[in-house]
């Protein structure tokens, strides 16, 4: 019996003896947020864009919208431009681009051609 217990205290002891210590915490950052690239043009107002680009082919106005056009031997790019808010000025809130015969392109890449071309 006395055997017995000295056994059961020792397991008890055991067990207390097996406590981890905390390992120390290491914080990673967040991976980057990659940008899509169209920065340089959306949210932009119209001079922003004049001043990137150079003067727009085509400035058209419809009802409370704007479409300045730019051009360029690798492609067209549109830009809509719309108020934010009543008596706000007009911001890029739109974009579409095309290659000159028509076939699609990336408006990411069509921009940054635009801005080399000035």
């Amino acid at each position: 019996m006395k055997r017995k217990c000295t056994l059961v205290g020792l397991a008890l002891l055991a067990g207390c003896g097996a406590v981890p210590r905390p390992q120390p915490i290491s914080v990673v950052a967040p991976p980057p947020i990659r940008k899509s690239g169209l920065e340089r043009v959306l949210g932009q107002d119209a001079r922003s864009l004049v001043a990137q680009f150079g003067p727009a082919n085509q400035d058209v106005l419809e009802a409370n919208a704007r479409k300045l056009q730019f051009s360029g031997p690798v492609c067209i790019l549109d830009a809509y431009l719309y108020p934010p808010a009543r008596g706000k000025e007009p911001l890029v809130m739109y974009v579409d681009a095309r290659q000159p015969d028509g076939r699609s392109i990336d408006s990411v890449t069509c921009a940054a051609a635009l801005a080399r071309r000035k």
